[in-house]
């Protein structure tokens, strides 16, 4: 995470906020960058891939 992304999350929350509010857009924004980073190294399932690994849940 950058520190212009917390500062820009920072400065987007209203005047009065709880802590929980900051670490929840933090949360949000990390598993952003995780999924970014991941789809950047190809680690990424397609969605026939997702599906087939899916499957093992499905009961019918």
């Amino acid at each position: 995470m950058k520190k212009s992304q917390v500062l820009e999350t920072i400065q987007d929350l209203p005047d009065e906020f709880s802590i929980e509010d900051l670490i929840e857009r933090f949360i949000v924004l990390q598993k952003i960058d995780v999924g970014i980073q991941q789809a950047d190294d190809n680690k990424i399932y397609t969605e026939e891939k997702a599906k087939k690994k899916l499957e093992i849940f499905i009961v019918e």
